[in-house]
């Protein structure tokens, strides 16, 4: 095959390249110019990873025609053949484009209007003779739209940007806010950077005083309209799938329903042959292409997904995302409730690793490095060894009892409790408040755990961290808390004096040891099907006791497992090898079942995603930050929401107002009973600007705690 000439270049080094469909054919647009895009054209983006990993883009605009869509689509093909058919690819439409997409633009989007049909060109210059509005919308996707030069335009509820060639005005509304002000101020700094090669001069326009060349520019002013509700487009990217499988195999291509509901297990994907994954609920299609797939179905997968969504009759600006094995993206994977990545080989000692963009790895703990590895204690959600001082206390009818420290670290189902720990950090004390739950309490003890939460944190000046935790969900720092001892978590019943229920006659505990050698035991149904060939169980009858260690056990969950059994009574533990059970075994449990017999494979840390949670457009929604976030990205004026896939915590801005604090809890619980993964019960922290502990720091590169003694405005209004 005969490939352009353009992609000669393509994919040889880590970054962003960009080229325009220009009359069926493709020009490279200027670095500097990156993020700009003429409505009324069609582009192809290659953004190449240090791995190396490849994602295609084709954008299109709206304004552009079926032949340069058509143009941009076939290049799109080529490129991916000419880089051996492992890039990921998306289909972007102006206005919904796909999250990686925005990613790569942080300081926002511009759309102009025009195009190469009305001989408008990318051109880096120092011409001075522009005459253009910028209206700036959105908090975490920022998009600068060419409107009419025309006070029409305006509103008091957005920024602008009057561009008059040597001088950029920064316009900003009587109603909006500072974080957009902020956002607006990057965007007017980039355009004097990169368009004007630095040489225009910046200036911040309050409304009303608006100075003589704006007027001279605009005309006279008249009153302007207030602002409308934000119309962005909000990522909504917890929602329901369908799989279909693609198939050539009678000839044509069929498309075959394969589960009509998320979660997916990962297995349901054949090697042989090529996948849709249907959110179209949310303007999402996900192609999924076999590595042993035919030739014709891999290259007809584009056209398979456009086709599903002309026959589904869904939107136009839907995304498309065309995925190879080991490609796949964070959005993907969330549908799959057991999805594991691991590294493909492609000959002896050569690894082919597709998609490492978006994969962290896994930081191997250290208890001596606690204060000095940010990204470890953030990984592993430890803020130190679990050595400071513990409190506890269960919820009995409304208030809080203090539990008796000889049965700290034993939990009951039927109860909730509040756990306060305070350690001490860089010399000053910190609190975290875990608030347990258990799945067999009651709505009023749920209720009433949660308002003592709130009680204790006040009463102590609303410096502790909060974490909700649900029974079975238990972060690792919460299980080293009890001296060496493994956290206990009874399957129902209480502690409260004289209200125990009569347990079962037969009992079947879980021991497992987490990353950071804390362990828990956890009491399960009495049945085979709940084995683990990597971890320890015990199992007490009427008559006898078993300690049952699988193949992948460790020496120190046999030692809880000890521990479990001195308080279980019934006198010595039979030890029991995985393999090598006794009848007596099997029996005790109600008869061999299949259970979990693969070996644990290495941990892969999910990408942590972070959104805003936001009430500023009149309804509380939840937004994803693109791209690589920063702790610039926290809003003050929001409350936001880090999802690091085994916790997730709230972020709680100074200046939230408070429909987003009280909101926010709602937001998280959603979030997570609505993830399509099958997510549920997964902890939530809860933090306040100024007290962020380092479980939540070290999610963030080169984190500076002075960050919020200087003012954001003041600071990027410096660089104008």
């Amino acid at each position: 095959m005969v490939f352009h000439k353009e992609f000669q270049i393509a994919g040889k080094g880590p970054g962003l390249q960009v080229w325009r469909v220009e009359k069926m054919d493709l020009k490279p647009v200027p670095k500097q110019l990156h993020g700009n895009f003429f409505t009324g054209d069609c582009y192809v983006l290659l953004y190449t990873t240090a791995a190396p990993s490849y994602y295609i883009h084709m954008w299109m605009g709206n304004e552009s025609s079926q032949d340069e869509m058509g143009a941009a689509a076939i290049f799109g093909t080529q490129l991916d053949d000419f880089l051996g058919g492992g890039p990921v690819q998306f289909r972007e439409v102006q206005n919904n484009e796909s999250i990686n997409f925005l990613g790569y633009f942080k300081s926002g989007i511009k759309y102009k209007q025009g195009g190469v049909a009305s001989g408008f060109q990318h051109v880096v210059t120092n011409e001075m003779n522009v005459k253009r509005l910028l209206h700036i919308k959105g908090r975490r996707v920022i998009r600068a739209t060419e409107v009419d030069m025309s006070w029409s335009s305006f509103n008091s509820g957005d920024c602008f940007i009057v561009d008059l060639g040597k001088d950029i005005f920064q316009w900003c509304g009587s109603e909006c806010n500072r974080f957009e002000r902020l956002k607006a101020s990057e965007v007017a700094i980039d355009v004097r950077d990169n368009e004007r090669n630095g040489r225009a001069k910046l200036q911040i326009v309050e409304e009303g005083g608006e100075p003589e060349a704006i007027i001279n520019a605009l005309g006279p002013k008249p009153n302007i309209p207030a602002g409308s509700p934000d119309d962005e487009t909000v990522e909504k990217s917890n929602k329901k799938g369908a799989l279909y499988m693609i198939s050539d195999a009678a000839g044509s291509m069929k498309v075959s329903v394969v589960a009509q509901t998320s979660p997916f297990k990962q297995e349901m994907l054949s090697p042989s042959e090529c996948y849709i994954l249907d959110n179209g609920s949310d303007c999402k299609i996900f192609v999924w292409k076999g590595p042993s797939a035919s030739t014709d179905e891999r290259k007809a997968a584009m056209n398979a997904a456009e086709q599903f969504i002309k026959e589904k009759n869904y939107p136009k600006q839907t995304q498309i995302q065309v995925l190879p094995c080991g490609g796949e993206t964070t959005l993907f994977k969330q549908f799959f409730c057991n999805w594991k990545d691991k590294d493909q080989t492609t000959g002896p000692g050569q690894a082919y690793s597709v998609g490492r963009i978006a994969r962290v790895e896994q930081v191997p703990f250290d208890s001596s490095a606690l204060h000095t590895n940010k990204t470890m204690v953030a990984q592993h959600g430890m803020v130190d060894d679990g050595s400071g001082k513990v409190q506890v206390w269960r919820v009995e009818d409304g208030a809080q009892v203090p539990v008796d420290p000889s049965s700290y670290g034993q939990f009951y189902g039927g109860d909730c409790y509040l756990v306060l720990y305070s350690y001490r950090l860089g010399g000053r004390e910190q609190h975290i408040i875990y608030t347990w739950q258990g799945r067999k309490c009651t709505q009023d003890e749920l209720a009433a755990s949660a308002f003592l939460t709130v009680r204790l944190d006040d009463s102590m000046g609303g410096s502790p961290v909060q974490v909700r935790v649900t029974q079975g969900q238990e972060p690792a720092h919460l299980m080293s808390l009890f001296k060496g001892k493994p956290m206990v978590i009874h399957l129902g019943g209480t502690s409260r004096k004289g209200g125990q229920s009569k347990v079962g006659s037969t009992r079947l505990f879980h021991i497992r040891q987490s990353s950071t050698k804390a362990t828990r035991a956890v009491e399960v149904e009495p049945s085979a099907a709940f084995l683990n060939t990597n971890d320890v169980f015990v199992l007490k009858s009427s008559d006898t006791m078993f300690l049952w260690r699988g193949v992948g056990a460790t020496e120190e969950e046999m030692a809880a497992a000890q521990h479990v059994t001195s308080f279980l009574g019934g006198g010595r533990a039979t030890v029991v090898s995985e393999g090598k059970e006794p009848a007596g075994f099997w029996s005790a449990l109600g008869g061999k079942k299949e259970y979990q017999t693969s070996s644990c494979l290495q941990k892969m840390v999910k990408p942590p995603r972070l959104f805003g949670c936001s009430n500023k457009t009149g309804r509380l929604i939840a937004e994803e930050v693109p791209g690589d976030f920063n702790q610039s990205d926290l809003a003050t004026d929001d409350v936001m929401l880090l999802d690091t896939w085994d916790q997730v915590f709230l972020w709680i801005g100074n200046e939230a107002n408070e429909v987003e604090r009280t909101g926010s809890t709602k937001i998280a619980t959603d979030y997570l009973d609505s993830d399509p993964s099958g997510r549920r019960g997964i902890a939530i922290t809860t933090i306040k600007q100024g007290m962020e502990p380092p479980t939540f720091t070290g999610w963030f590169q080169a984190w500076d705690p002075k960050m919020w003694e200087t003012d954001p405005l003041e600071r990027i209004r410096a660089r104008f």
